[in-house]
C-alpha cells in the first residue's frame, strides 16, 4: 500500500510538472505557430478568364505542368524527321552499269577501230559501221542495261571521241555518284534525275554527248533510299526523352499586374491551387506538425531542468520570452527582405542563444540555436509555401553556436563584447562561403554590403544581449555568471559590512568559498554560484558578531555568561538573520538559500549537552536549526565546507591524517542526520568532494619550516 502511495504521489508530481512546463510551450507554439503562417498559407484568388490581374501573382509551389509537358513533347516527335536507309549495294550496282558502259565501248573501240590506221595490226583490221558496233556493244553490255538503255544513246557515246567520252563518263559518274550518296526516295527521283541532268547541262561537253548522258542519267538514278521503320521511332523515342519537363518555379510569376488572364494562364494558376482552396491546408498541417515537433524538443530540455531541480518560473518565463523575441525580430526583417538586398544576414539572431547560455544552460541554447535556425529558414522563404532558405539557416545556425562557444571565460559584461568579434568573424567567413558557392562574379561592392550585414548582425547580436541581460536578471529573478561576479567584487556592502563588523568571519567566509567552489566544480555543479553563496552565508552573524568564536579577539568567551538555551538561539538565527538581511537587499534567491539552508536541520551538540548536563529533560528540538535542509547540491557542499573548515582550523596542528579525519566524520555525520536527504548528490558525488576538500585543505595547511629566532644578547 506504502509503495502503492509512492507511485501515485510521484504520478501526481510528473503531472504537475508537465503542466508547469507544458502550458508556456504550448503557449509559444501558438505564437510562432501565428507569426509563421503566412510563410505557409497560399492565398486563393477569385479570377475569371479574361480578367485583369489586379496584382502579380506568384506561384506557391515547384510543379510539373504535364500537359505543357505531353504537347512539347508531341512537337518536338512531330518535328522528327522519317529516318531513310541508303542502300550502298544499290549505289554500287547503279554506278557499275555506267562503268560497264563506258568500259565495253572502250574495250569495243580497242578491238575493232573505227579507221584502219588506229588499228595496231591494220592487215587484219575489219571495220564495222556503228550499227553493227552498237549491235555488238548490245551483245557484251548486261540485260538490265540492254533493255533500258534505247541504241541512239549507245550510238551517240561510240560516235563520241574518245576523250570527250572520258571526259563526259568523269562527269556523269561525279554528278550520278553525289545523288545516289545522298540518297533517292520515290518521291524525289525525278528530282534527283533532273539535278544530274543539270549538272551536265551546263559543262562544256559537245552537244551529242551531253544529249546522250542526260539521256542515260535517266535509267541510272534509281531508288536507293527506303524508309526504316525502326531508325524512324528510335529517333522519335530518343527526341521525346530529351524534351523537359515544363515546370512551374515557386517564386516564378504566374501573370503580372495588369497583365489579361489568358487561357494558359488560367490553366497555370489552377495547377498550382491559387484558384482551389481546399489546397491550402496541407502547408499549414505541415507547419503544425513541425511546431508540434519543435514545442516537443523545448518541452523535452525543460523537463530535463526540471528533473535536475535547475528550473524555475524565472527561466520558463526566460525561454518563451527569448524564443518570442527571436522569432520576432525573424519576422521583422523578413518583411523587408528580397531575393536582392538579403537583409536576414543582418538578424541578430545570435541573441537568445547567449541570453540562454548566461541565463539557464549551454545545452538549451545550442538546441535552441538548432531550433531557431529551423524557423528562420521558414520566415525567410519569401513566402513560398513549401520552401526553405537553407542559406538563412545555416547562417543562423553558425552565427549562434559561434557565439555559445566564444562566450567563455565570463568575468564581466566585456565578455559578451569578445565574443561577438568571434561571431562577427564567424559571420563573415559564413557569408564569403555563400558568395564564393553561388558561382557568380561579385565586384567589391557588392562583397562589402553582405560582409557589412554579417559583422552588423555581431554587434547587434552583443549589443541586445547587454541590454537586455539586466531586464532578465531583475524582472525575472535569474542569476547569471556575469551577475554572480558582480556580486563578488569586495566592494559590495554586504561584503564591506562583514569586513568591518565580523572580520573573523569574513576570513572563514573566503576559506568556505575557495572549499566549496573547488568541490562543486569537481562534481559539476556550479562553482561560481557556490563560491559567492559561501561570501555571504554567514552574514547573519553582523547581527551579534562577539558571540561567533572566529571573532572574539583579545575578548572573553561571552557564551560563558549566558545560558546554554540563550547561546544556541542566537547561534541558530544567524542563518535566518543573513537570509533576511539578503532579501532586503534584493540578492538573488539562490544566494539567500544557501544562507538559509546551509546548517540544515543540525544540532548545536556543545550547548546541547551543556544543557543536559543540568537538565535531562531537555528537548533535542530547541538545539536543531529549523532548516530547510540543503536542496541544491551548491547549498550542501557550502554545508560540508562551512562546518569542515571551522573544524580543521580549531586544530592546533592539522596533520594530513587529522585533516582526513575530520572531514569524513563531518561527512558521515551529515550522512547519518539525515542533512542531505533532500540535495540531488550522489554517493560517487559525495566521494569526489570528500577528496577535493581533503587534497585542498592539505594545500593550505601543509607544514611550513620553522625560522630559528635570534637569542637576544
Amino acid at each position: 500500500m506504502k509503495k502503492f502511495g509512492e507511485y501515485l504521489s510521484s504520478l501526481v508530481k510528473l503531472k504537475s510538472r508537465w503542466i508547469r512546463i507544458g502550458i508556456p510551450v504550448t503557449a509559444l507554439a501558438i505564437v510562432i505557430f501565428t507569426v509563421t503562417l503566412n510563410n505557409v498559407f497560399t492565398e486563393t484568388y477569385d479570377i475569371d478568364r479574361f480578367s485583369v490581374a489586379k496584382e502579380s501573382i506568384r506561384s506557391p509551389i515547384t510543379i510539373e505542368n504535364e500537359q505543357e509537358t505531353k504537347r512539347k513533347t508531341r512537337e518536338t516527335v512531330q518535328s522528327i524527321e522519317d529516318r531513310y536507309d541508303i542502300s550502298t549495294e544499290i549505289t554500287e550496282e547503279q554506278v557499275g552499269y555506267i562503268n560497264e558502259i563506258f568500259d565495253a565501248i572502250t574495250k569495243l573501240e580497242e578491238e575493232n577501230p573505227i579507221n584502219v590506221e588506229d588499228s595496231k595490226d591494220n592487215e587484219k583490221a575489219v571495220v564495222l559501221t556503228t550499227q553493227e558496233r552498237v549491235q555488238r556493244l548490245q551483245n557484251i553490255l548486261s540485260p538490265e542495261i540492254t533493255e533500258q538503255v534505247d541504241e541512239l544513246i549507245l550510238t551517240q557515246l561510240i560516235e563520241t571521241a574518245p576523250k570527250e567520252r572520258a571526259t563526259g563518263k568523269k562527269i556523269m559518274l561525279d554528278a550520278l555518284g553525289e545523288v545516289l550518296h545522298n540518297g533517292v526516295r520515290t518521291e524525289n527521283v525525278q528530282s534527283a534525275t533532273a539535278e544530274v541532268k543539270q549538272k551536265i547541262k551546263y559543262t562544256e561537253l559537245g552537244g551529242d554527248l551531253k544529249q546522250a548522258l542526260m539521256s542515260l542519267s535517266g535509267f541510272a538514278v534509281v531508288e536507293n533510299s527506303f524508309f526504316d521503320v525502326e531508325k524512324t521511332m528510335d529517333a522519335r523515342k530518343e527526341a521525346a526523352s530529351s524534351v523537359e519537363p515544363v515546370v512551374i518555379r515557386a517564386g516564378e510569376i504566374i501573370v503580372r499586374e495588369g497583365q489579361t488572364i489568358t487561357n494558359e494562364i488560367y490553366e497555370d494558376l489552377k495547377l498550382v491551387g491559387l484558384l482551389n482552396k481546399e489546397r491550402n491546408v496541407y502547408p499549414v498541417i505541415g507547419l503544425a506538425l513541425l511546431i508540434v515537433l519543435i514545442a516537443t524538443v523545448i518541452g523535452y530540455e525543460m523537463y530535463l531542468l526540471d528533473k535536475k531541480k535547475q528550473l524555475d518560473g524565472g527561466k520558463i518565463a526566460a525561454v518563451f520570452l527569448i524564443s518570442v523575441i527571436v522569432v520576432f525580430l525573424m519576422k521583422g526583417v523578413s518583411l523587408f527582405t528580397t531575393q536582392i538586398n538579403q537583409l536576414y544576414f543582418l538578424v541578430p539572431v545570435a541573441t537568445g542563444a547567449l541570453l540562454v547560455k548566461q541565463l539557464i544552460q549551454e545545452r538549451l541554447a545550442i538546441v535552441l540555436a538548432g531550433l531557431y535556425a529551423i524557423l528562420g529558414s521558414i520566415i525567410f522563404n519569401g513566402e513560398i509555401p513549401g520552401s526553405l532558405n537553407v542559406e538563412a539557416g545555416i547562417y543562423f545556425f553558425f552565427s549562434q553556436i559561434a557565439g555559445i562557444i566564444f562566450l567563455m571565460n565570463i568575468k564581466d559584461r566585456l565578455a559578451i563584447v569578445k565574443s561577438g568579434i568571434g561571431m562577427a568573424v564567424v559571420n563573415v567567413v559564413t557569408v564569403l562561403l555563400f558568395l564564393f558557392l553561388s558561382f557568380e562574379k561579385y565586384s567589391l561592392n557588392d562583397l562589402f554590403i553582405p560582409l557589412g550585414f554579417g559583422f552588423g548582425s555581431a554587434l547587434l547580436s552583443a549589443v541586445l544581449t547587454i541590454g537586455l541581460l539586466p531586464f532578465f536578471e531583475t524582472g525575472l529573478g535569474i542569476l547569471s555568471d556575469i551577475k554572480l561576479l558582480s556580486l563578488s567584487s569586495p566592494n559590495q556592502p554586504l561584503l564591506k559590512k562583514i569586513l568591518t563588523e565580523a572580520p573573523g568571519t569574513y576570513h572563514h567566509s573566503v576559506m568556505v568559498a575557495n572549499l566549496s567552489e573547488t568541490a562543486c566544480e569537481a562534481i559539476g555543479a556550479n562553482g561560481l554560484l557556490a563560491r559567492v553563496g559561501a561570501y555571504y552565508h554567514d552574514i547573519g552573524k553582523t547581527v551579534q558578531p562577539h558571540y561567533f568564536i572566529e571573532n572574539q579577539l583579545a575578548i572573553k568567551n561571552l557564551h560563558d555568561r549566558i545560558e546554554p538555551k540563550q547561546s544556541a538561539e542566537i547561534i541558530i538565527n544567524h542563518p535566518y538573520d543573513g537570509a533576511a538581511m539578503l532579501k532586503k537587499h534584493r540578492l538573488p534567491k539562490e544566494i539567500i538559500d544557501i544562507a538559509n539552508q546551509h546548517h540544515g536541520t543540525t544540532l548545536l551538540k556543545f550547548f546541547y549537552y551543556k544543557e543536559k548536563e543540568n537538565n535531562n529533560q531537555v528537548k533535542e528540538a530547541e538545539f536543531r536549526y529549523p532548516g530547510p535542509k540543503p536542496q541544491t547540491k551548491e547549498a550542501a557542499v557550502v554545508c560540508i565546507c562551512d562546518s569542515v573548515e571551522a573544524a580543521v582550523r580549531s586544530l592546533k596542528e592539522p596533520t594530513e591524517e587529522k585533516i582526513e579525519e575530520i572531514v569524513s566524520s563531518i561527512i558521515k555525520d551529515r550522512l547519518m542526520d539525515g542533512q542531505l536527504d533532500e540535495c540531488p548528490l550522489t554517493i560517487q558525488e559525495i566521494h569526489t568532494i570528500h577528496k577535493t576538500v581533503c587534497e585542498t585543505l592539505k594545500g593550505i595547511f601543509h607544514s611550513r619550516i620553522q625560522y630559528p629566532m635570534k637569542e637576544a644578547k
